[in-house]
């Protein structure tokens, strides 16, 4: 019996993995030339969250905001590996690569403006 995992469901194992953590945040995917007027009022800008199936293997691309005064690194590879688990975990799929992008620097939520 063959059961088939879309990629939608493989992006919300990763985008709600990542969620779990603190201190970071899925990006918003860089917006190509001209997308700007198009997207003011419209829907909502899709992530910087990119997977890649290969038959029983995957391979994911995420784009990351970090909190400001944090460890970029560790919060980079404890986002690797909690990806890496969950997906195997739940999918029973072999990850291949986690590759993560730190695209910006946040304020805390909650920090003054």
């Amino acid at each position: 019996m063959d059961v088939e995992i879309s990629k939608s469901v493989l992006t919300d194992i990763t985008a709600t993995t990542l969620e779990g953590i603190e201190g970071i945040e899925v990006a918003a995917a860089p917006l190509k030339v001209g997308e700007v007027l198009r997207q003011q009022g419209g829907p909502r800008r899709p992530r910087a969250l990119k997977v890649t199936r290969e038959g029983q293997t995957v391979s994911i691309e995420v784009g990351l905001n970090v909190e400001y005064g944090r460890s970029l690194v560790q919060l980079a590879q404890q986002a690797q590996r909690a990806v890496c688990e969950n997906v195997e975990l739940m999918t029973g799929l072999k990850v291949k690569a986690v590759n993560v992008t730190v695209l910006g620097v946040v304020l805390p939520k909650g920090a003054a403006s």
